[in-house]
């Protein structure tokens, strides 16, 4: 990281306004007020958390984000930045055996366990001529489970010294040739190699849904995660975690501003000064950080200022290229009347392409479907369930639908302008998404007889939704898409230059899209660009756990039948392979919860 641009006189900069009140922003907030910094955040939003988010249907609340949360069990750094931000306190964390169901074509299951025995002994008797693919892919799932635990997220790499970095590179030396074989061969190429037509077709949707530019390292990272109990879900899910860490940032003294949307960074003397709203009103302090999405940052409240040649290629060209930035969502909610126990937690459906066809913006034919009253039960009424379906779509199919309206406006209710209400973006635009949601609600009622009837309240939402609740650029979350040139010079980028934009004093960046990956990225993007800050300024950096609540307790819940014991061979035992069903006598449903 190149010298401080940002430092004065050590010690003197003491007020921070930061733009954003998603994790990240709420993250960089708690960490600086912990080092002494008086903080106020300003959020256009009437809640906090950004995409980390949820909204109430009748009696029903539809959590949208949070399917896993890396960091949600100990054994890695990832869980001691949400225990110091009080994420995580006082909460049972819920994680399933099985991490996703992919159901190929016809309906076959490919169940891909947390426990990497337990997968291998499945895949095997899927495929017993793909055995040694299959104890390879496992294997490498074992090795991250060591190699999460050195694994660096509480400082960022360029501010650690020569032998911090040496001392780093040793821990990962028993787990190079893993990490290296996985992030130089694709997912996709991967998969091809197996002789099984399941396996080489449900291998790339073990994540929910197909990344092409994927190479095999986010698959043994997720999976290892999941088998070491520390990639579940947080009691009270999504909203809930926003609002722990926002009582936390309160609890440190720190000021958040709601309905306050920034329309300009204000700069004198090419450094940072202050914000003005959107109202007119005009805030000033020593330092400026935005959390908001880096577009909107450098293109709209800086005026494309500020940018040298890496960043304005990343925001003017590479950020439109295909594939650069992470698709937004179409998401389909269904509160429904009554239980439905055969529902799985988590299941990805391969689709027929004549039901691809009539889902607008649909990039590969697959949906991931979830009972999301299975992860958060709390969130509907008892005897209810709430179903949660997606699937990746670009923005630009639903643009090309609306008509020429804003796509996000602020409207006076209740006396207060409030910048994230509905926009109305016209008859076709109405009629794709209520295509959408009749095509899904068929597809499910063909799997689970009388869905249809027990539907009480529905909802859905598109890319543009995200555009509206947040502001991101073309609805992309989590921002940057990794292992492609966008995330990869952006990290570059960062670790050479730090969290700032060239020129501008008193500034810095955090949150999602100055990092590569989900809410654990945002998060620690805090704690990091807290800690260059602290640099500029001479301080040494601090942060401790919250202890205004317990520790969170882990829960482990059983999805679908056992698997069988292997031998010592790693295949079945032969009892067992003459009669799978010896494996667990008392489970007779594969869909059973």
């Amino acid at each position: 990281m190149s010298s401080p641009t940002n430092s004065g006189t050590p010690g003197a900069r003491q007020s921070m306004i930061i733009i954003g009140g998603g994790l990240g922003g709420l993250s960089t907030g708690c960490y600086a007020q912990m080092n002494g910094y008086t903080t106020r955040v300003f959020e256009m939003h009437e809640i906090p958390g950004g995409s980390c988010t949820a909204w109430e249907r009748g009696d029903f609340t539809f959590d949208w984000c949070v399917s896993w949360l890396l960091g949600s069990g100990p054994g890695n750094e990832m869980h001691q930045i949400w225990l110091e931000l009080g994420a995580l306190q006082g909460k049972e964390m819920r994680q399933f055996d099985v991490f996703n169901i992919v159901r190929v074509r016809g309906g076959q299951p490919v169940y891909f366990y947390s426990d990497p025995d337990r997968l291998q002994a499945h895949l095997l008797e899927i495929s017993p001529a793909d055995a040694r693919r299959i104890k390879n892919f496992c294997d490498g799932v074992r090795t991250f489970q060591k190699a999460l635990a050195v694994y660096p997220f509480l400082k960022p790499v360029g501010l650690m010294g020569r032998w911090e970095r040496w001392r780093m590179l040793a821990s990962f030396l028993p787990y190079f040739n893993a990490i290296r074989k996985s992030i130089t061969e694709l997912m996709t190429d991967y998969a091809a190699k197996f002789q099984h037509p399941v396996l080489r077709e449900a291998f790339n949707y073990v994540l929910y849904e197909k990344h092409p530019d994927f190479p095999v390292l986010p698959f043994w990272f997720q999976l290892a995660s999941h088998a070491n109990g520390s990639a579940g879900v947080p009691e009270g899910g999504s909203l809930a975690l926003a609002r722990s860490v926002e009582q936390r940032y309160l609890r440190l003294g720190g000021e958040i501003t709601y309905n306050a949307k920034v329309k300009k960074i204000l700069v004198e003397h090419d450094k940072a000064v202050g914000v003005r709203l959107d109202d007119g009103r005009e805030f000033r302090a020593d330092i400026v950080v935005s959390a908001a999405d880096v577009h909107t940052t450098a293109m709209s409240m800086l005026g494309g200022r500020y940018l040298n040649d890496t960043w304005r290629k990343l925001l003017t060209e590479t950020i439109d290229e295909p594939g650069t930035i992470s698709p937004g969502y179409v998401s389909l909610f269904f509160g429904l009347r009554r239980p439905f126990p055969e529902g799985e937690p988590c299941t990805t459906y391969l689709l027929e392409e004549s039901m691809a066809a009539k889902l607008t913006g649909m990039r590969h034919p697959s949906m991931n479907v979830q009972f999301r009253s299975c992860h958060y039960p709390e969130l509907s009424p008892d005897e209810t369930t709430v179903i949660f379906a997606t699937y990746f779509s670009e923005a630009a199919p639903w643009r090309e639908l609306r008509d020429d309206v804003p796509e996000q406006a602020g409207r006076v209710r209740r006396g207060q302008v409030l910048h994230t209400l509905p926009v109305k973006h016209g008859k076709a635009y109405t009629q794709a998404k209520r295509q959408a949601r009749i095509t899904v609600e068929n597809f499910l009622e063909e799997r689970f007889p009388g869905l249809k009837d027990a539907i009480a309240v529905r909802d859905v939402s598109t890319p543009l939704t995200q555009v509206r609740y947040t502001g991101t650029y073309n609805g992309g979350f989590p921002g940057w898409q990794p292992f492609v040139d966008g995330g990869e010079t952006v990290e570059v980028e960062i670790n050479k230059n730090g969290p700032v934009l060239p020129g501008l004093s008193n500034f810095y960046l955090a949150g999602v899209w100055v990092t590569v990956g989900g809410l654990i990225r945002a998060v620690a993007s805090g704690r990091q660009v807290t800690q260059v800050i602290c640099r500029d300024d001479g301080r040494d950096f601090t942060a401790s756990i919250d202890e205004s609540a317990p520790l969170p307790t882990q829960v482990t819940i059983p999805v679908g039948k056992q698997p069988p014991p292997l031998d010592l061979a790693g295949f079945p035992s032969p009892a067992v392979a003459a009669d799978p069903a010896a494996a667990d006598p008392s489970v007779t449903s594969s869909r059973s919860v």
